[in-house]
């Protein structure tokens, strides 16, 4: 085929004969150049300077030889081994294939990492509740309105559809998911069948194993220290909190409104964000209604508030100030803050003030009221005398009159001023709150 000026191209499927006309569309792409001589291809490898390096991929190095040459090297990778050679980068290396047969046991404690967890392309989940992810993050830097510094996350795998729940302490986890479960499977007829969740006390009791043991109920616990596969409640925990993060700094409330942010947040994104392969949103997958989200204002947006409860004279203000911080799952309200009461509140009759932007606020006194606190505290007003008056003559005793009365008529002013400078200025502060 040679002799009728035909060129020869074989491959590791085919070979194939092309015409004399043909022509290589580049030449850098020749690795090896050899002559023909005595009607035979014959060259020898230690005598021939390689083009572009693959002369290498004719010979093999024995395991020792590239264990050798890998040592030598301090370790290195065996593909960029390879690479040298391929590229003849360096002089005095062979140009050989080295292998790795991977015995080298001082690469394996010095390089060995965590074995990645990799996700399910398809999702063997067709119906809700057949398996829910859950996890409880916490405790927080700061307390929320409520008094709450643990959040539980609950979401479902075939809708991604999410729930969050606010505690005090870890103790009140069975108590909350019990009740939870027995309410979710009820109102959506289907039965729990899989819970997965990490090694967490919380989740790993003896009250947990008794219940799901009496529910008929799966569980699933991921390895200790390898959150990666607790995938679906992490990152699900990740999405809420950097939601959480932006609200707070758009609408410029204070931190002590997290918690609220963190359920208007799980209420609008269960509306808005859309679950693969359904091309649906999490409220209609486990509800089959479209959802409706028209009515839907930014966290922390300025309002009035229509005062229903208290009985207002005929010149009194109808209204009070506040700041929209959620919306109700009971009923068909908006959850506020009002800044009169200094409370949240869920009210339907509110007004959104569109062209008034929320302002930064400085300071405890617009965000809580001082009569509330020491009411909350049960706190009697306390006189204090001065010492040098119960010892004092009738003549010294008439001179201070004048000041006892100052004091009793400022006593309630005095005593609440005395009161907030100690709980703004004692370590208890945030306990209280």
């Amino acid at each position: 085929m040679c002799d009728k000026k035909n060129k020869v191209l074989f491959t590791d499927t085919e070979c194939l004969v092309l015409s004399p006309e043909f022509k290589l569309p580049d030449e850098n792409q020749v690795l090896l150049r050899i002559p023909r001589q005595n009607n035979m291809y014959c060259f020898n490898l230690e005598n021939i300077v390689p083009s572009g390096g693959l002369a290498f991929l004719i010979a093999k190095a024995t395991i020792d030889e590239s264990n050798k040459w890998h040592r030598r090297l301090g370790h290195v990778n065996f593909k960029n081994l390879n690479k040298l050679v391929k590229g003849n980068l360096v002089r005095g290396l062979p140009l050989k294939i080295f292998q790795n047969d991977h015995t080298c046991v001082s690469c394996q404690k010095g390089k060995q990492h965590k074995a990645s967890c990799k996700a399910k392309l398809v999702s063997s989940i067709s119906q809700p509740l057949r398996l829910l992810h859950m996890d409880l993050f916490g405790p927080t830097s700061v307390r929320s309105l409520n008094h709450k510094t643990y959040c539980l996350v609950i979401t479902d795998d075939f809708s991604r559809f999410s729930w969050v729940f606010f505690l005090r302490t870890k103790d009140e986890t069975s108590g909350i998911l019990k009740d939870f479960i027995r309410q979710i499977q009820n109102q959506l007829n289907q039965k729990v069948k899989t819970i997965r969740c990490d090694n967490g006390t919380e989740f790993k009791n003896r009250n947990f194993i008794e219940f799901y043991g009496s529910k008929g109920i799966k569980r699933e616990y991921s390895n200790a220290r390898t959150p990666q596969q607790n995938r679906v409640a992490e990152r699900k925990n990740r999405t809420l909190i950097e939601a959480v993060r932006t609200m707070l700094a758009d609408s410029f409330l204070p931190n002590i409104f997290w918690a609220e942010a963190v359920s208007a947040a799980c209420y609008v994104l269960n509306r808005v964000l859309v679950t693969k392969p359904q091309n649906k949103t999490p409220y209609e997958l486990i509800t089959g209604k479209i959802p409706i989200i028209s009515y839907i204002r930014p966290f922390g947006c300025y309002v009035t508030i229509l005062n229903t409860i208290d009985h207002l004279g005929k010149f009194d203000g109808k209204s009070d100030e506040g700041f929209l911080v959620g919306y109700s799952l009971q009923s068909k309200a908006f959850r506020v803050y009002n800044l009169e009461t200094k409370r949240v509140e869920e009210n339907l009759h509110i007004t959104f003030l569109k062209n008034k932007p929320n302002v930064v606020r400085k300071g405890p006194t617009w965000l809580f009221h001082l009569d509330y606190l020491t009411n909350s505290m049960n706190y009697q007003p306390v006189r204090s005398e001065n010492q040098a008056n119960k010892h004092a003559g009738p003549k010294e005793a008439n001179h201070n009159v004048g000041t006892e009365d100052n004091i009793d008529a400022g006593d309630s002013i005095l005593t609440k001023k005395m009161t907030l400078t100690i709980l703004l200025c004692t370590p208890i502060w945030p306990s209280i709150l």
